[in-house]
């Protein structure tokens, strides 16, 4: 398992899309939305949505263009 990089969101919007992947079976995690918040900034620095590199494609497919 390795871990790729889906996309770059605002904070809100991951989590949306986090919640959105799990509800299709898909697993995804945040990276960078806690430094965000602790350096008092997270509305400037875009939180990364990972996803398993075996699940990037179906993971894509899901996502509106």
């Amino acid at each position: 398992m390795s871990l790729v990089e889906l996309g770059r969101y605002a904070r809100n919007e991951a989590h949306m899309v986090v919640g959105m992947l799990g509800g299709h079976g898909i697993g995804a995690t945040l990276f960078d939305g806690e430094a965000s918040i602790a350096e008092g900034s997270w509305f400037l620095i875009p939180v990364r949505v990972m996803v398993d590199d075996d699940d990037l494609a179906e993971a894509r497919a899901l996502l509106p263009e």
